[in-house]
């Protein structure tokens, strides 16, 4: 039978299940990553569950969100976190090293690999053939603890690649038409796998940009075959002798199937507020902007930086504009300054900030209130840029230097000028990035700072009870929004009860404290609509609010990583039967819950009842043997306790 690269990399880490769509399959994961917002958690996690040394080939924890140390708590964190890799036999990447994924692309990545990494983006590191998934910390704690990494068989979308990119068209500008496209619900349930003769016209670096916005699409995973330019790369990273080719067969089949004509694309935005409300730039030229941004996973090349600074060069950008300069890795910021292009970017009055996620997660460089900001990241999601009331645009490098030389959105085709041809160093002078753990780590303590405090126990769901609505939402709710990520609350990442007070205060800002007096009387639940928990893994945004008595999460559908942690955190995910009865249910109603035991145990619909109304609502949940064993656990560290 003729495989894609997809089902290679599946059949090749099998464990459980059979490749079938839909059917839970159970996946060998031989490399983990962690970065600091989700590693603390994980590394309390392997703690508590009595775990000495991890069982991967590789893991590796990134210090890349938390960078601003304005108090003790990020950088009591940041030596926590270097205390457990330690002990845990982890490699530990400094805070300065850059960003975790293309960082993890430069030293760790190797094709036919399996990657499970605790944040959403992971999946950028399917641009080197390998099959990287983003997932909730716990899943990933359960991978470095030998576990499998269970998920439902994806179906396999094929992207057929042709032609070569026009002159101001970039790898961004691939993305972006596909979110036009397929929206942030068209990839759910699915791999996306490039294919054809124009990713010849793609540097690794390229295939990364698009691999890692997979995520905006819901995508389980983005994966591209390793080919000569993968070789190429592993190469220039003095790693060649690790590379092995990895092709689809020929003849080999798709679920399903789209093309991309490269030569036939043009400069794209994503408008505010998320990443599939995509138009030509051409549609929006013209509008004032306040602030320009270069850098993130989702744009974290050398050309990337390159061809900014090579449109800027010898030029000022305008009045009133800040002009923000994110590098990825320390290694591509050395390979900048050694070649001009920091110098031509500071020249032109550009603002430059240490390698990280910086801006993108909102660590710094809010935008003012609403004023437009161009940037490079993967999301435009509702304040997630630390700003509540921005207005986020996503670019490619080439719209972002354009629209800071002229100070307003600028189709970069109209600049006079040539455009910039950018040659990659053939080699480069790698230095190491990551520290590597002692063989023996048993002898280590972890040193936990005042700020860091134990995981909550959590009880099993009841089998009746009655619960109010305390938030009903609509479309679309990211993770952000349920809990922001940013500088006023990612350092508290290590203290649920600190980090609950956030919870859902882009929603309705009472609800930390309305959900405290429910709490007192038996816990409440939310009602939402379509594609409820996209974004980013982060699972606080499920410990959080069920530290506050979430017990319940019914909505018409979840995004894949969101519902996963609401299982793993005991909150009981349902979806509606007939969507239109979102409408029937009001904030404050009372929802009765009768024989769940037995109802989810037995039965993939059932109803629930209006207390006030007596209606009945018919809802589904579909949930596997293992899901549910989790959930009458009351989470999965209360499941693995009853295990040992």
């Amino acid at each position: 039978m003729e495989l894609n690269v997809a089902q290679k990399l599946i059949q090749d880490h099998l464990i459980s299940g059979e490749m079938t769509p839909g059917e839970e399959i159970g996946l060998r994961i031989d490399q983990t990553l962690t970065q600091d917002a989700t590693g603390t958690m994980v590394m309390l996690e392997l703690e508590a569950m009595g775990i000495d040394r991890v069982k991967t080939e590789v893991s590796a924890q990134y210090v890349d969100h938390n960078l601003i140390q304005d108090d003790h708590r990020n950088p009591d964190d940041h030596i926590f976190l270097r205390s457990a890799a330690q002990k845990f036999g982890v490699y530990y990447s400094r805070p300065g090293n850059g960003v975790s994924h293309p960082v993890h692309m430069q030293e760790l990545a190797i094709p036919g690999k399996t990657l499970l990494g605790a944040d959403s983006h992971t999946c950028a590191n399917g641009c080197m053939g390998m099959l990287a998934m983003g997932a909730g910390g716990i899943d990933v704690t359960m991978a470095m603890a030998g576990e499998a990494y269970h998920v439902e068989m994806p179906r396999v979308m094929g992207v057929k690649i042709t032609g070569e990119l026009p002159d101001w068209v970039s790898a961004k500008d691939v993305i972006l038409e596909l979110l036009r496209r397929h929206g942030v619900k068209g990839g759910v349930g699915k791999i996306i796998e490039y294919y054809g003769p124009g990713l010849d016209d793609l540097s690794a670096m390229d295939r990364h940009v698009i691999a890692n916005m997979g995520a905006e699409l819901g995508a389980t995973a983005s994966v591209f075959p390793s080919d000569e330019e993968v070789k190429r790369f592993m190469e220039q990273q003095g790693r060649g002798d690790e590379w092995i080719e990895l092709k689809a067969d020929p003849g080999a089949e798709y679920d399903e199937h789209d093309e991309i004509n490269l030569s036939e694309l043009v400069p794209l935005i994503a408008k505010p507020t998320s990443p599939d409300n995509v138009v030509p730039v051409t549609e929006v030229a013209g509008e004032d902007i306040y602030q320009s941004y270069v850098g993130s996973s989702a744009n974290p090349g050398y050309r990337d930086f390159a061809i900014a600074s090579e449109i800027v060069k010898g030029k000022q950008i305008a009045n009133g504009i800040s002009f923000d300069i994110n590098p990825t890795s320390k290694q591509l910021l050395q390979q900048l300054v050694e070649n001009g292009h920091i110098a031509n970017l500071l020249s032109a009055s550009g603002r430059m900030h240490q390698a990280g996620c910086n801006g993108c997660i909102g660590m710094g460089q809010a935008p003012a209130t609403g004023q437009n900001s161009l940037r490079t990241t993967p999301r435009n999601f509702p304040g997630r840029s630390g700003t509540k009331e921005d207005r986020v645009f996503l670019v490619s490098p080439e719209t972002a230097a354009a629209s800071a030389l002229t100070g307003v959105i600028t189709d970069p085709r109209t600049l006079e000028m040539p455009y910039p041809e950018i040659q990659e160093p053939a080699s480069i002078n790698t230095q190491e990035m990551l520290e590597t753990p002692p063989e023996d780590g048993s002898e280590i303590e972890l040193k936990k700072g005042p700020n860091i405090s134990t995981i909550p126990d959590f009880d099993a769901i009841e089998d009746n009870f009655d619960l109010p609505v305390l938030l009903k939402m609509g479309d679309n709710i990211s993770t952000d929004e349920i809990l922001a990520g940013g500088s006023r609350v990612l350092p508290y990442r290590s203290n649920i009860q600190k980090i609950s007070t956030f919870a859902f205060e882009g929603v309705d800002e009472n609800y930390h404290n309305e959900a405290l007096i429910k709490m007192e009387q038996g816990g409440h639940m939310i009602v939402a609509g379509n594609n409820y928990g996209q974004g980013s893994s982060r699972e606080h945004a499920a410990l959080a609010p069920r530290y506050l008595g979430l017990k319940v999460a019914l909505v018409r559908d979840f995004a894949r990583i969101h519902l996963q942690n609401l299982i793993n955190f005991g909150i009981l995910p349902i979806t509606f039967v007939n969507e239109s009865d979102h409408e029937k249910i009001n904030q404050e109603d009372v929802i009765e819950f009768r024989d769940i035991h037995e109802t989810i145990k037995n039965k993939k619909t059932f109803d629930i009842r209006l207390k006030d109304s007596g209606e009945n609502i018919p809802v589904k949940i579909d949930l596997t043997q293992r899901h549910i064993d989790i959930l009458l656990a009351g989470g999965i560290i209360n499941w693995v306790k009853e295990r040992q």
